[in-house]
């Protein structure tokens, strides 16, 4: 097969492999230097809630100010000890050992309480501060390991509270640098082997994927490290998986250009250019419009998020920019050998004369000097099936896609207990459930109540008359466990301590005028009864003392706050993400009927997926509901990467409406994308899926909303609803662009071989793709 000569001088042999090799030799520096950071991540990020809130949050305020009436900054673990009926005197000298070995623990700070024994007598609890800025889970894993081998057989021990929570939490997590990538790299692999059946392509779209990961890690650590992002567990493993999945849908649209170019008999050098030219506008497109739809993100009141808009942006450039460089570079270096041993023969499949033919015959490629390809393969059969059928297809799509979107009624996105946010076994959580057995079950996780010391006793007040608190304190420094009890007798605060008869009472420590209230709740920190009754607190509060004088901070109310801000983001920023989208596909495609539709299929497709997702979790795997953030998280996903397949056909239906019109357009594009598009969603639904892996609730539903949502556009979307509802409306998609003005409805027929030929410049007649008879008619009609 002769390859087409080029019509303008072409750079000299040492430029054709100069350039590519520059940009390979830059890659791998880049790589190198970001590497090692896979196991650095964990010195900048942080995994402590409270951190993500709004400044203006009550929760956030008291969180700042509790080292003012504390001390050190410290998270609290409740170590809890049962046995096998009422413990005895020398089971409790033993735990009196245990805690002063805890004391001694390097990151337990001073202050670690007494064993203090239930009114059943069959428990003890010890409250023991760790340093919150030093390595929590290695500290309560050593307290872990001490109740392990020190306790004596009968007793039975757990670390629970906030700081147990964090231990199991950050836990869950490790998985995030090797396990998550491994799985995630290895089933893009797979697939990529199956897709290509070429040992080499996978391995050089995956060093894609994995040098913009290296690079764009590399790029959010120095940021996390100048205090400019926050980053944690969660945003770093969708981090990870979103550039792994995106670089490579990215890598395979310039794969698939290339290797049309390699089919129609290019040399390496014009293949590159050729597949550059063809994806530049595609590949900037879409990872402009995610990037676009990422930064959104900016607009939520959480860091967390705030931080995962352009953490994940920088991956997503460095995607494109890895997409459009570094693989380009490395095909124009290996050629057509990377495609060994099924080297590309022939180029893009083409539309038969008659649509309505027997299924069978080949298409003859007239005067293409290329060789024929049949028309019974798969996507050829869809187009023609699509030609055939398009308004039953697009009105079945719409219906089914309807009816699984009715699950969002089921859907239960108003927050999860703590507790539940790690699957699998948490001895948290299990001795959370003992505490609640012996002790009132907020110990360890009270509600803190910051009021100016003037209103202390219209607080006591407030607080005592409440059915969830169990008992009332103030921090007070001179006392020997850093609080002292305090009642209201005669109207005024009385403070106590335990002691001597006579003992003098310390007095409570003041800041800035403030007293910090203690109030141990009577439910679990994270029950919905202690939201219940922290949300009462501080309308009573405010009630009492004056609106805003009273704050109101602590696990539950960090909690309450997250979940509130969620909600409230997700309202915000879900809109906003759907008219920037909207506007970024108008200029796009120069049109307004067809980003419309776009967007509607994408709305409709995300309103499946998360439909189905919310019966899989109610009725399947039995999770106790999804944070308010998930639906956000998977609407920004499921409709930033659902719109790059949108950009992908529709740039190539226009480019081919352009020169055989509108309905041709539209099943060259299907034909010509159609697998692209299914190994691309096949690609990132693996990679979103990896994120299973990871026993964390939030990343095990983001998984699954954002796979079964991928293969639905894929399979379902892209695939028949958006080729066929397009197809009904003809050119009218193109408006009010000057495509839809001068479409090929003032075109004619050639008597011989019933081609058309616009009247209009810009567009050719092409021998190997006629429209039949038919088709232009329906053409006419349209």
């Amino acid at each position: 097969m002769t390859s087409p000569r080029p019509t303008h001088s072409q750079p000299t042999r040492w430029l054709r492999v100069g350039i590519p090799v520059l940009l390979v030799l830059i890659w791998l520096v880049g790589g190198s230097i970001g590497g090692p950071y896979f196991g650095k991540v964990d010195e900048v990020a942080t995994n402590d809630q409270s951190s993500f809130l709004p400044q203006s949050a009550d929760a956030t305020q008291v969180s700042e100010r509790l080292p003012d009436f504390l001390g050190a900054d410290t998270i609290p673990a409740v170590v809890v000890v049962t046995g096998e009926g009422a413990l005895t005197d020398d089971e409790f000298a033993s735990v009196q050992t245990l805690s002063d070995d805890i004391a001694r623990i390097d990151g337990v700070q001073d202050g670690v309480s007494p064993p203090i024994l239930s009114e059943d007598g069959e428990a003890m609890q010890i409250f023991v501060p760790i340093d919150s800025s030093g390595e929590v889970r290695v500290v309560v894993e050593e307290i872990r390991t001490m109740l392990s081998e020190q306790l004596p057989s009968a007793l039975d021990g757990w670390v629970t509270g906030p700081a147990g929570f964090t231990a199991d939490l950050v836990k869950g997590f490790l998985g995030i640098d090797g396990l998550l990538l491994i799985v995630a790299l290895l089933a893009v692999f797979v697939i990529l082997v199956i897709v290509y059946r070429s040992p080499l392509l996978p391995i050089l779209v995956l060093m894609t994927s994995l040098f913009a990961l290296c690079v764009a890690l590399l790029t959010v650590w120095w940021l996390a490290y100048a205090g400019i992002v926050v980053l944690n567990g969660q945003v770093q493993g969708i981090l990870f998986i979103l550039v792994i999945g995106a670089a490579t849908d990215y890598a395979l649209l310039y794969v698939a250009r290339f290797r049309e170019a390699i089919g129609t008999g290019a040399r390496r050098w014009e293949a590159t250019t050729q597949a550059w030219r063809g994806s530049f506008e595609p590949i900037i497109a879409s990872g402009g419009t995610v990037i676009a739809g990422l930064l959104c993100l900016l607009l939520s009141d959480l860091a967390t998020n705030r931080a995962l808009g352009p953490i994940a942006s920088i991956g997503i450039a460095f995607s494109v920019l890895s997409a459009l460089t570094f693989l380009p570079a490395l095909l124009a270096l290996f050629g057509k050998a990377a495609f060994w041993p099924f080297i590309p023969k022939h180029g893009v499949v083409s539309i038969p004369d008659d649509l309505m033919q027997p299924q069978g015959r080949a298409s003859e490629s007239r005067g293409s000097g290329t060789e024929p390809q049949r028309t019974t393969t798969f996507w050829p059969r869809q187009a023609r099936f699509v030609a055939r059928h398009a308004r039953q297809v697009w009105i079945a799509c719409t219906i089914v896609l309807l009816v699984a979107a009715a699950g969002l009624l089921q859907l239960k996105a108003d927050g999860v207990p703590s507790s539940d946010l790690v699957l699998g076994a948490s001895q948290a959580r299990d001795g959370q459930d003992v505490l609640g057995d012996h002790f009132p079950a907020g110990s360890g996780s009270p509600a803190y109540v910051i009021v100016p010391e003037e209103d202390v006793v219209d607080a006591v007040g407030v607080l005592a008359d409440s059915d969830g608190i169990e008992s009332v304190a103030t921090a007070a420094e001179d006392s020997p466990t850093g609080q002292a009890g305090v009642t209201i007798e005669g109207g005024a605060a009385v403070y106590v301590v335990a002691g001597p008869p006579g003992a003098e009472a310390p007095a409570p420590t003041v800041s800035e005028g403030d007293v910090l209230l203690i109030a141990t709740l009577t439910d679990a920190a994270d029950s919905v009864a202690a939201e219940d009754t922290v949300r009462e607190l501080r309308a009573s509060l405010d009630d009492a003392v004056g609106t805003g004088t009273a704050l109101v901070g602590g696990v539950t109310a960090i909690d309450i706050d997250s979940k509130d801000t969620s909600i409230r983001d997700r309202t915000i920023i879900i809109p906003v993400i759907l008219l920037v989208i909207l506007l970024i596909l108008m200029l796009l495609l120069r049109a307004i009927v067809a980003p419309v539709v776009l967007i509607l299929s994408v709305v409709l497709s995300f309103g499946a997926a998360l439909g189905v997702s919310a019966l899989v979790f109610n009725h399947v795997l039995g999770f106790p509901g999804a944070d308010p953030s998930v639906p956000l998280y998977g609407f920004v996903f499921l409709v930033a990467l659902g719109v790059d397949y949108n950009i992908f056909l529709m740039s190539r239906v226009r480019e081919e409406s352009l020169v055989h019109g509108t309905r041709p357009g539209i099943l060259r594009g299907l034909i010509v994308t159609g697998g692209v598009i299914t190994s691309a969603g096949l690609v990132l639904a693996a990679t979103f899926a990896a994120l299973g892996v990871i026993p964390i609730l939030f990343l095990a539903q983001l998984a699954f909303i954002v796979a079964f949502g991928v293969l639905l556009d894929t399979f379902i979307v892209r695939s028949l609803l958006v080729p066929a509802v397009t197809y009904d409306i003809g050119r009218a998609i193109w408006w009010p662009s000057k495509l839809w003005r001068r479409g090929v409805d003032a075109a004619a027929p050639m008597p011989e071989t019933g081609q058309v030929l616009s009247d209009e410049p810009g567009f050719v007649a092409d021998d190997s793709h006629p429209l039949t008879r038919e088709e232009y008619r329906r053409t006419l009609e349209s």
